[in-house]
């Protein structure tokens, strides 16, 4: 059994990101950046309006000056003002040459073509005025490599010049779910069977992700159903759900080994999730997750989910960790570490129902995990906990 860091750190070790592709800017949204991303022109490339008003030289102190024209966005002045010469200008457009300040029509009195301050104003050197450059100058890196295309990034690369962007390829995952207690959800179900709710569970997970979701089903507890299962798989990840512990029945393990699977780790110093399972087939990577779904939660996001990050790319794939101050009691803990399923209000984590592995009803009520390092002392209402952000 080997700790959560070290099992992700052997995890990501056999991660190698996927090739790259260039994709349409829409389509590169929530993908991370496969090098980085170099401003192809300078923003603004000229100084620039930032207010609606007049521009003027600020020589010229407090006027008053002569209108001669206008600038607009994307119809600028042509001409040079001359001295104690002004141009009526909007927000956006082009300072003309021999202005360096404007000054807000709030500002001004105007006299037909005549403009001055108003009482008590004053010109300040470059007011309301964006410098060529301000934003980024052609050669900037816009977005680090490894950094993912969120929204403002994506506006961000429009206006440095592409429109279309190099992002790693989406990886295929394959959910492969074990169990002959398994029955598809919504059919009758005996008292020894389950409805197979973790497939669903983790695909919604993924939902958001960039990857692409293969449901292979549920495969009976056989040797041969599941070495042909792993065989069809046909992904970056394929993750087996249940069968990964050591009863008569768990027959993930002797079916990988079968299929010549290296088996990198198995069993984390976690609760929950300790059966968890690493290792590689052919050129897949493939991560047994527990059957018990908080277990099959749990390891999915501080496993599958930074995987997938990783494979895309990302330069910090790792689940976001936070502070809280707790509201209630929790006992000391064993050797491993614990995660407490627990809801956040107010900067307060408060512990949530039972602590089951299979404890559903605790789960979807919850939107954190309390960290407990193994060996904590108990922990009481006041102190201050680390959290993981879940959803």
């Amino acid at each position: 059994m080997i700790s959560l860091e070290e099992a992700q750190t052997r995890l990501f070790a056999l991660a190698t990101p996927l090739q790259v592709e260039t994709v349409p800017l829409l389509d590169a949204h929530g993908r991370w950046a496969a090098v980085p991303l170099h401003a192809e022109r300078t923003q603004p490339a000229r100084d620039m309006s930032a207010m609606d008003g007049y521009g003027v030289a600020h020589a010229n102190g407090s006027g008053p000056w002569t209108l001669v024209g206008e600038s607009a966005a994307g119809k600028a002045f042509s001409g040079t003002l001359g001295p104690r010469q002004t141009v009526r200008i909007f927000t956006g457009a082009v300072m003309p040459a021999g202005a360096d300040s404007v000054i807000i029509q709030e500002d001004i009195l105007r006299d037909g073509d005549q403009i001055s301050l108003s009482p008590n104003m004053a010109v300040a050197f470059g007011q309301h005025v964006r410098k060529a450059g301000s934003d980024f100058a052609h050669g900037d890196v816009l977005i680090g490599a490894g950094q993912q295309i969120n929204a403002a990034r994506i506006a961000l690369a429009a206006m440095g010049g592409y429109d279309h962007l190099p992002v790693r390829r989406r990886a295929k995952v394959a959910l492969v779910s074990t169990g002959d207690e398994l029955v598809e959800p919504g059919a009758p179900t005996r008292e020894d069977q389950i409805p197979s709710s973790n497939a669903l569970m983790l695909a919604a997970m993924l939902g958001n992700e960039q990857c692409d979701i293969v449901n292979k089903g549920i495969v009976p507890d056989t040797l041969d159903a599941l070495r042909a299962a792993l065989r069809s798989a046909e992904a970056d990840i394929i993750v087996t759900i249940g069968g990964a512990s050591v009863g008569d029945h768990d027959l993930v393990r002797p079916a990988l080994l079968a299929e010549g699977a290296e088996i990198d780790f198995w069993k984390v110093a976690m609760r929950p999730g300790k059966p968890l399972m690493a290792g590689t087939l052919g050129s897949s990577l493939v991560l047994g997750l527990p059957g018990n779904p908080v277990s099959a939660f749990a390891t999915a996001m501080l496993f599958l989910k930074p995987l997938v990050a990783a494979l895309g790319g990302a330069n910090d794939p790792f689940l976001r960790r936070d502070h809280a101050i707790l509201d209630g009691y929790l006992p000391p803990t064993g050797p491993r570490v614990d995660h407490v399923r627990a809801r956040r209000v107010d900067g307060r984590a408060s512990p949530v129902g039972q602590n089951d592995s299979a404890a559903l009803l605790a789960l979807a009520a919850s939107d954190a995990f309390i960290i407990r390092p193994p060996g904590s002392p108990a922990a009481k209402a006041g102190d201050s906990v680390e959290i993981y952000i879940v959803s």
